[in-house]
């Protein structure tokens, strides 16, 4: 199943062992599927806000305890984290969370969706499992693994657990992904795999180095998120004032799309999304109060420095022309 169909049946089987809790304390991540995971479950999710931090969002760790405290440990399925998500939002801090839900006996579930290709994240998870606890954490097979999508691996440090995730599994699943799974990492094998690794994170150096110096020579600021190891997200603020902060700025995400660029988000301020009767504003920013619009962009495995060159090849010439469009119709207007 695709990740977040995994999320719900990691839920379901901690369901099983709580069945007297309703609640899903979730550190918020504007991407649908993983909060639609813990509806799909029949639960109650509590969002728990992100500290805004000069621009960068982090884990609200405090606010975690006090749902706790208000909430009482016994209603509370489980505390559930994120360690991979984009830009300004930085992954959570899962071993706080882990040290938290190990103080309160609670349930820990990590969605790590493209957290198994960075290096620093899995031993952020076996510190996490060290100090504290974490129950289950799940990874996108797609992401990481290079295979196409709608198969995910649920990991626990605990084997009891992973069969009761089996038990709950309805029917027969599908081998196919399981397969292109063996068939890639055998093709690549294992200094294959980890070359791929290693170049990834000299990827995404080089793509925050030229991030950088292109939001230097045009205004803008590359928001500093040190705990996002694969997004980076760059100020839209000038494009934003020419438009006189209208909407008309997603103008850039549709034009770098048309050009075959995909995996890049604008998002502006004032765009609100209702999900299964919850209310997100500024949707897509992870928070409630967004000031400024940005454009985010990744690197993950597989990505090419000959790609990121073309990509600012393309990018340079969307905001050239975007730049230019819009200072005729201020001029027009």
């Amino acid at each position: 199943m695709c990740t977040g169909m995994t999320i719900t049946l990691c839920l379901q089987s901690l369901r099983k062992q709580r069945p007297l809790a309703k609640y899903v304390l979730w550190s918020r991540i504007d991407q649908k599927s993983c909060f639609k995971a813990i509806t799909a479950a029949g639960l109650e999710p509590v969002i728990v806000p992100c500290l805004v931090q000069h621009q960068a969002l982090s884990t609200d760790v405090n606010a975690f305890e006090q749902q706790v405290e208000a909430l009482g440990a016994e209603t509370i399925l489980c505390l559930y984290t994120t360690t991979s998500c984009f830009a300004p939002r930085n992954s959570d801090n899962i071993v706080d969370i882990a040290q938290l839900a190990k103080r309160f006996d609670l349930p820990h579930l990590v969605n790590n969706a493209y957290g198994l290709q960075i290096g620093e994240i899995s031993r952020q998870l076996e510190r996490a499992q060290r100090l504290g606890r974490v129950d289950y954490f799940v990874q996108s097979s797609d992401k990481n693994l290079l295979v196409p999508v709608g198969g995910a691996i649920v990991a626990s440090f605990d084997q009891s657990l992973l069969s009761l995730v089996g038990s709950s599994y309805a029917g027969r699943a599908s081998g196919s992904q399981t397969l292109d799974v063996f068939m890639t990492l055998l093709s690549l094998g294992r200094s294959g795999y980890h070359s791929m690794l290693e170049k990834r994170v000299d990827n995404f150096n080089y793509l925050k180095e030229q991030l950088m110096e292109f939001a230097q020579s045009n205004g803008e600021l590359v928001i500093e998120s040190r705990d996002n190891f694969i997004s980076l997200a760059i100020t839209l603020g000038t494009l934003w004032a020419a438009t006189g902060q209208g909407s008309s700025i997603t103008q850039l995400g549709a034009m770098l799309h048309m050009r075959g660029v995909s995996g890049v988000r604008v998002v502006v301020p004032g765009q609100s999304k209702v999900i299964d009767g919850h209310t997100f504003p500024d949707f897509g920013s992870h928070q409630m109060k967004l000031e400024l619009p940005y454009l985010t962009v990744a690197a993950a495995i597989g990505i090419s420095r000959e790609e990121i060159d073309k990509f600012f090849k393309i990018f340079k010439k969307c905001w050239t022309k975007l730049s230019q469009s819009l200072s005729e119709n201020k001029t027009k207007q």
